[in-house]
């Protein structure tokens, strides 16, 4: 008897789960097909089932990032109260110790870069709509300004730079001073309403 469609989404789901947490963990050159499905408790044969390869399952990785955010953007022109919170929630929970502590589950935009850089056209776009739809965020708390667009591009920079920044030193002081600048400059850039 042939599995249900919501068992294959299901399965496909722990798929994607396992992939992003060892993408993250540990990089996606090291990280095998075999990995993935026994961390998700399944075989490898049932990996060709849902993916064509390890690239084509790294973009629908990165992809799940720009479905599974805790945050929305809608393309209102308008500035309001929510999306002012939601970019101020955004700055503040990006750079928190938890964002950084949390290896499994950090942000594709400062944790799989490089990798992301070398691993095709597929991949690269699905960054590419995460960036835009992180900044999207940003935008519309900005929303009429002129410079909205570039001033969210700023935000964005300051935060993945400074945990990207933040993940790669062993001092703590040094690790919280980048976050907590950062932080203090894109909310500045946030609530500036020159």
């Amino acid at each position: 008897m042939p599995y249900t469609t919501a068992h294959k989404m299901r399965t496909r789901e722990r798929i994607l789960d396992s992939a992003r947490r060892l993408f993250t963990r540990t990089g996606y050159e090291n990280v095998t097909i075999d990995d993935v499905m026994a961390h998700a408790g399944l075989t490898h044969g049932g990996f060709y089932n849902h993916f064509s390869n390890k690239a084509d399952l790294f973009a629908a990785a990165v992809e799940t990032y720009t479905v599974t955010t805790p945050w929305e953007a809608d393309d209102a022109d308008s500035p309001d109260q929510s999306a002012d919170s939601l970019a101020r929630w955004l700055i503040e929970f990006y750079l928190s110790d938890d964002m950084l502590r949390d290896v499994e589950v950090k942000c594709p935009l400062y944790g799989l870069p490089n990798d992301i850089s070398r691993a095709g056209s597929a991949p690269r776009d699905a960054y590419t709509r995460l960036i835009q739809r992180t900044a999207q965020v940003f935008k519309k708390a900005m929303s009429p300004r002129r410079d909205a667009s570039t001033r969210a591009e700023a935000i964005l920079s300051l935060c993945v730079g400074a945990m990207l920044l933040a993940s790669t030193t062993d001092q703590p002081n040094l690790s919280t001073s980048l976050r907590s600048s950062a932080k203090r400059q894109a909310l500045a850039l946030l609530q500036d309403q020159d």
